[in-house]
């Protein structure tokens, strides 16, 4: 759970704003977005395995950037 104690002399508008920094850095959100509907595990494995090929292609890509200079 994430928690932020207000600092003296904050504003309510500061403190809001480290909540949602702090919400953002724990990944809370994108826990909560992933975990919404289920996921078989065939699935997982399909995601993870598409998601490894487009880092492969843009790590191949850059890569091929930095030799034309």
């Amino acid at each position: 759970m994430t928690r932020v104690t207000l600092r003296q002399g904050e504003s309510p508008e500061n403190l809001l704003k480290r909540f949602r920094k702090q919400v953002i850095r724990d990944r809370i959100l994108s826990d909560v977005k992933k975990k919404r509907f289920f996921v078989s595990d065939g699935e997982k494995r399909r995601l993870a395995l598409r998601k490894a090929k487009r880092r492969e292609r843009r790590r191949k890509w850059k890569q091929e950037r930095r030799r034309v200079y």
